[in-house]
């Protein structure tokens, strides 16, 4: 948890890294515009975040590899 979130950034950042451990996004953009269709509130301003960013990057990483 990052020091300054409120529930609803918490839950936004949750919802980023379930979506990018999906496997079904190569990138941060692509969870931020899926994000973003689902109505998320905050969703830009969360993923503005670079330690947010880094462990959504990580994740869609990680993801990849397992599933190649």
């Amino acid at each position: 948890m990052l020091p300054h979130d409120s529930k609803a950034e918490r839950a936004v950042r949750d919802r980023a890294y379930a979506l990018a451990e999906s496997g079904r996004f190569a990138a941060v953009r692509e969870v931020e515009s899926a994000l973003i269709g689902e109505g998320w509130p905050h969703a830009g301003r969360v993923m503005q975040s670079g330690y947010v960013r880094r462990a959504v990057e990580e994740r869609c990483r990680a993801a990849h590899e397992t599933a190649h």
